[in-house]
């Protein structure tokens, strides 16, 4: 069967051949979805979602303006920056701590024990508590300043400060 016959058939709504279009793009565009958001667990979801939003808008499909595979793929890219953007997904990466890098370092058999891996544990050891907890937010957490201003409770200035201290003391002790 022809492409263009598998569309409108699927604009029709017709079950088969949905499916056979699903097997034929989906994995593409889940891999699509998967290098914009890097985790593939995520990717697969939007990627069921975006089908389904296909499904449902199958009638506002228009050959003249682009091939199909095109505006699935726009439909698929547009739902995967939306998910970047969504609050949710950000707090969810709000949500590693920096013990979670440093037991990764430290636990990880299959690591080549470089001096960077080994390094990075005594660089935090070496910091001040507030020094950690401030890096913590911002640079594991993704934490913007004022963000985690308000999560230690400090003012803004304060928080700049401690940043540019507490990033100097890591270069003391890098080069130490």
């Amino acid at each position: 069967m022809e492409l263009d016959d598998l569309i409108a058939l699927f604009q029709k709504k017709d079950m088969v051949a949905f499916e056979k279009l699903h097997e034929m793009y989906s994995e593409n565009i889940c891999g699509v979805i998967n290098v914009i958001v890097g985790d593939n667990d995520v990717a697969q979801e939007i990627c069921q979602d975006v089908f389904l939003k296909v499904w449902n808008k199958a009638e506002s499909y228009d050959p003249s303006k682009g091939r199909f595979f095109t505006w699935i793929l726009n439909i698929a890219r547009n739902a995967a920056i939306d998910e970047l953007r969504s609050k949710s997904y950000k707090d969810r990466k709000k949500n590693l701590s920096a013990d979670y890098f440093v037991g990764t370092l430290e636990n990880d058999d299959n690591l080549n024990k470089k001096v960077d891996a080994i390094g990075l544990t005594n660089l935090l050891k070496n910091l001040k508590d507030k020094c950690v907890q401030l890096i913590e937010l911002l640079y594991f957490k993704g934490y913007t300043q004022k963000e985690a201003a308000e999560q230690l409770q400090i003012p803004l200035g304060t928080v700049k400060t401690r940043n540019r201290n507490c990033i100097s003391q890591l270069r003391d002790n890098i080069f130490s």
